[in-house]
């Protein structure tokens, strides 16, 4: 038996005992983050399953980890032999949680989940879909905590505050827009529990997630003060006294589920039912009024102080990026060189940059097959050297003062068939499509993914993941609420219409399992073109500095459009990032932007 086979079986008794029939757990905290701290990777511990997305059901007798296309291949390798089978969503006839849950539990049994880690739109789902069936729900304790015998403990890390040179609006500021969205609404406190949504709305950053600079914290705003739940132990004299000009008022993080429940009944709470956990919004006393959190779009649509910051970081992570190329071209064939070692010198790197904080997600840097896997991370147990005649694909991010990065590049080591190039060559292209775009405002991300996916179509081949999706400014490297999907997925968040301001990736590929995983990522800012009597027309700019390896590109299958916005790319990489090499990396960097 498993380690992971050992602890299901321990959990299976707690919930025999306890009349539980099937027991959820998401991939989530307290504040439905996408990336969360060590003492919440409860799924992880039960399943073996690292990903960053996924929910995992355990049954009496059957157990099941839903995730999408992005980590099949990974979940299958690291739970194999656990007993936990995997539910790949949105593929064919598979059910969804509920669906499964519905038919699996019999009438008169019992759901569990702590409804601390569940969304409150997931629990109203649960709700809906079982009660009618005459399954009973219980959603008040944690039993994983009950197994895990050494559980870490929530972060103690310190936080520091986001001056407005960086923000580039005061909390004041903030804080002013959000009441007027509370005034439209009706409501007279509005209930914040997601982290880079109270983070941005009060300038404030921390430690408390590994890459991500988020601050565990709950906010109640009201029309005159913010109630911060918080531990206060994290806060420094600035902070504190920053918080006093906006009427912050202080409380022990985890007393807010008590105190909501102290609410006049003539409150009206404005909340986000897919930002709230469900046990908190089971507290609420008062009327309730149900809307995206008003933070969302507004931390979305960076300020032009927040976009100048960006390109600003994005030319230091260029730079990071071409001086790694370079020693990865150069060495990897001279001495030892792995993924982990790769990953290792890449956030060294990064680290030499002025204001880089953190790297902004745990760094994806795959060698051969391993890159058919979307999201792997290298581990010391899976780490392997990098060799000629492959790929080698890195998704790495850096945090910076100036704000975070996300790019993709995939190295050529020595030489490859011509298959690869056909296929390298294809994802570049996709990635340009995308990338040259022209459009008119009210467009969404779904309008435009099938020009990154043309190319990859066009060889009958598909990448089962998004385009694309929002960067937030030193919060989520995945930020809500726009993206690049052909398809809508409402959990995603992710189909609200083009907004100036914008930050968005665009990163196509090709996957082939056991085989290769090729990726070309840039990232861009949406911005306003030219206004006439047919509307007005929006266009990307890229902010992404960094070569795409020619050694992987054929120019037969490249347009003359798509050569001259490559070659116009690479005369700015040269142009932005030479100055700041060593003359060796600088004579090199000029074949690597040369002319094709």
């Amino acid at each position: 038996m498993t380690v992971v086979a050992d602890r299901i079986a321990r959990l299976r008794a707690l919930m025999a005992e306890k009349g539980i029939d099937a027991y959820v757990v998401p991939t989530a905290d307290f504040h439905q983050s996408e990336y969360v701290g060590e003492h919440f990777k409860a799924r992880k511990f039960i399943t073996g399953f690292s990903g960053s997305y996924g929910t995992a059901v355990i049954g009496k007798d059957d157990a099941g980890l839903w995730t999408d296309g992005r980590y099949f291949f990974q979940a299958e390798h690291e739970m194999e032999g656990n007993g936990v089978r995997l539910m790949k969503m949105f593929v064919g006839d598979t059910p969804s949680v509920t669906e499964w849950l519905a038919s699996y539990v019999p009438k008169g049994g019992k759901v569990g989940f702590d409804g601390r880690v569940l969304s409150m739109g997931e629990g109203q789902e649960y709700e809906e879909a079982l009660t009618k069936k005459g399954i009973q729900i219980d959603y008040s304790e944690d039993l994983i905590d009950q197994i895990w015998e050494d559980r870490p403990p929530l972060s103690d890390k310190p936080a520091f505050f986001l001056e407005e040179k960086y923000s580039g609006e005061s909390a004041s500021s903030k804080l002013k827009r959000v009441r007027k969205v509370m005034e439209e609404q009706g409501a007279t406190v509005h209930i914040i529990a997601s982290l880079d949504d109270v983070c941005w709305l009060l300038n404030v950053r921390g430690d408390d997630i590994d890459f991500f600079p988020l601050l565990l914290s709950y906010a109640i705003v009201k029309t005159d003060s913010v109630d911060l739940y918080v531990d206060e132990t994290k806060l420094n004299d600035q902070i504190l006294a920053e918080f006093a000009k906006v009427d912050v008022v202080l409380h022990p993080y985890n007393d807010i589920y008590e105190d909501i429940k102290n609410l006049s009944e003539n409150d009206v709470a404005m909340i986000d039912p897919m930002k709230m956990n469900y046990a908190l919004y089971k507290n609420i006393p008062c009327k309730t009024v149900e809307c995206a959190n008003p933070t969302i779009l507004m931390k979305a649509m960076k300020n032009p102080v927040e976009l100048e910051n960006i390109k600003e970081a994005h030319i230091k992570d260029g730079v990071a990026i071409t001086k790694f190329m370079y020693w990865i071209k150069t060495r990897y064939d001279k001495e030892v060189i792995t993924e982990l070692s790769a990953a290792d010198k890449l956030t060294s790197l990064r680290a030499e940059q002025e204001g880089y904080i953190r790297d902004s997600f745990e760094p994806l840097c795959a060698f051969a097959d391993h890159a058919a896997m979307m999201h792997y991370s290298p581990s010391k147990e899976t780490d392997v050297q990098l060799k000629e005649g492959n790929l080698f694909l890195n998704d790495t991010g850096g945090g910076y003062y100036e704000g975070s990065t996300d790019i993709t590049r995939t190295f050529v080591l020595g030489s490859i068939n011509e298959e690869l190039k056909k296929y390298f060559t294809a994802v570049v292209r996709a990635m340009m499509n995308l990338a040259r775009a022209k459009f008119l405002y009210g467009c969404y991300g779904y309008n435009l993914d099938v020009l990154a996916r043309e190319p990859i179509w066009e060889l009958d081949l598909d990448f089962q993941c998004g385009t694309g999706h929002g960067v937030g400014y030193l919060a989520n490297v995945h930020e809500p609420p726009t993206g690049f999907r052909w398809y809508i997925v409402p959990s995603k968040n992710e189909h609200h219409q083009l907004e100036e301001g914008m930050v968005i990736t665009d990163e196509p590929g090709i996957y082939e399992d056991g085989k290769f995983g090729i990726r070309t990522e840039n990232e861009f800012i949406v911005r306003k073109g030219t206004a006439n009597k047919y509307g007005q027309f929006m266009y990307f700019e890229t902010i992404t500095f960094a070569p795409i390896d020619l050694d992987g590109i054929d120019p037969q299958y490249l347009s003359k459009a798509e050569k001259d916005w490559l070659n116009d790319y690479h005369k700015q990489v040269y142009e932005k990032i030479a100055p700041h090499l060593t003359d060796e990396e600088r004579e090199w960097l000029k074949t690597y932007t040369r002319e094709i």
